[in-house]
């Protein structure tokens, strides 16, 4: 009966989990709210799944908005050039189905088009963020390693694609999902992420220093080490 009660009991461990997930995915969505906010709440919320979901290291909401206010200038303008792209395609996705002018063939021509562009800006954005959130590069580096890893490293990124299309799926069947799949999604996305993100730590000299300044004493889930993004990596 006392270990029913005992607060590092299995269930107690999960609800507690679960009420984490559930926090930090609400609060993801009301500053999801303000476009500008888009960018800094994604990367404010991969950064607390990993560390504290996952690493159990750090307070829930005390990490999240520490990220936030870091990485909010970079974050808010990569946030606003993706939604801008995401928009247009949408438009233009849009028109080339309700297009009457052109022939059946020119319009399946440009819908595959815009498609193909579209799952190109939702591949970097799964990884742009992450990489912010971790790592220390301007957004011209953020964007360039965001689209060589996405294309590098294909099938984990088709896997994302297919995760993050499923919760868009599963929330339009049952709206309250939108307090868990957030968080739910990070946290699948970690498992491909991180590994990769490996791959590109370096031994020695290297492009970019990690975020050291995130982590307690100085330390990230990479403890600390450097990211590089070379050419020369094995693919997967």
């Amino acid at each position: 009966m006392n270990s029913l009660f005992n607060m590092d009991n299995g269930l107690f461990t999960f609800l507690g989990k679960l009420c984490d997930i559930m926090i930090v995915s609400f609060v993801w969505v009301l500053l999801c709210i303000p476009i500008v906010t888009i960018g800094p709440a994604t990367t404010a919320l991969y950064y607390t799944s990993v560390k504290v979901l996952r690493g159990e290291r750090g307070y829930i909401m005390g990490e999240f908005f520490r990220s936030f206010k870091l990485n909010f200038k970079r974050a808010a303008i990569i946030g606003l050039i993706l939604t801008g792209a995401a928009a247009i395609l949408a438009l233009d996705i849009y028109a080339a189905t309700n297009n009457d002018i052109v022939s059946t063939k020119v319009n399946a021509i440009l819908y595959g088009v815009y498609i193909a562009l579209a799952i190109l800006v939702l591949s970097i954005s799964i990884y742009i963020f992450p990489l912010l959130s971790r790592f220390d590069m301007n957004i011209k580096q953020l964007f360039k390693a965001a689209a060589y890893m996405a294309l590098r490293h294909l099938p984990s990124t088709i896997c994302m694609v297919v995760v993050f299309v499923a919760s868009v799926i599963g929330t339009g069947f049952l709206v309250l999902t939108v307090v868990i799949f957030p968080a739910i999604v990070c946290l699948i996305d970690s498992l491909f992420l991180e590994r990769i993100f490996k791959i590109y730590i370096a031994k020695g000299d290297a492009a970019v220093d990690a975020k050291a300044s995130q982590g307690d004493n100085g330390d990230v889930d990479n403890e600390g080490e450097l990211l590089e993004i070379t050419t020369d990596q094995d693919s997967e």
